[in-house]
């Protein structure tokens, strides 16, 4: 079939190379127009327009750098930290801005901490149905939970495709959950690619796989 349609195989492939690298400068256009907004925080005489005439573009990613650094060195003393402290407590104070902001806090945390436990481990666990599985990440079983669980059972995070932000977050026994090798970025992409990217030498742990869940006697 190929070798009758030379010219559909050329233009695949064109649209493989391309593809991906138009989405990638497209990105980042975006991520640097948006970073260059930060520029109107600065006054006129201070912006690239009033030294050589004309918008000099990237000025706003190193901006943002700056402030982000600054601000981390600044949370890192104790005059910074109770800054922090008190713009926590004034935006708990505010009843929506409250719950956004603490859940965002708790996940940015989680993920962010050097010395937490987001996603330590890729699992593969039976989702949707006894007969399917799925890539997970092991996250926490909170303690209130754990008291109330009878046997070992570890808490899964089971992304959906292609945006692994939102998925669902289960407990399931420990057993029932098969740990690989793969890496967090490894399993994000196969998540986002929808299994199309691959990865050499990331493989399955072997073993035997496990019979399926027997079914409720109802069904």
């Amino acid at each position: 079939m190929s070798s009758k349609h030379p010219y559909r195989r050329y233009f695949i492939t064109g649209l493989v190379i391309w593809v991906p690298l138009v989405i990638t400068m497209w990105v980042l256009n975006l991520l640097v127009t948006m970073m260059d907004q930060s520029l109107l925080l600065l006054p006129a005489q201070w912006r690239t327009e009033s030294w050589i005439g004309v918008h000099v573009p990237g000025l706003g990613v190193i901006l943002t750098l700056l402030v982000v650094f600054g601000t981390g060195i600044l949370a890192a003393n104790m005059i910074g930290q109770r800054m922090v402290s008190y713009w926590e407590g004034l935006l708990a104070r505010i009843p929506v801005v409250n719950s956004i902001y603490n859940g965002v806090k708790q996940v940015s945390d989680t993920l962010f901490s050097g010395s937490g436990h987001a996603f330590r481990k890729v699992l593969l666990v039976r989702y949707p149905h006894p007969q399917a599985w799925s890539l997970a990440f092991q996250t926490n079983v909170p303690a209130e939970v754990s008291e109330k669980l009878e046997g070992d059972y570890i808490a899964v995070f089971i992304p959906t495709t292609p945006s692994p932000v939102n998925g669902f977050y289960f407990y399931v026994k420990r057993d029932d959950a098969i740990e690989t090798d793969l890496t967090v970025e490894t399993a994000l992409k196969y998540i986002v690619s929808m299994g199309v990217v691959t990865a050499s030498g990331q493989a399955l742990r072997r073993g035997p796989v496990r019979p399926p869940l027997p079914r409720a006697a109802n069904q």
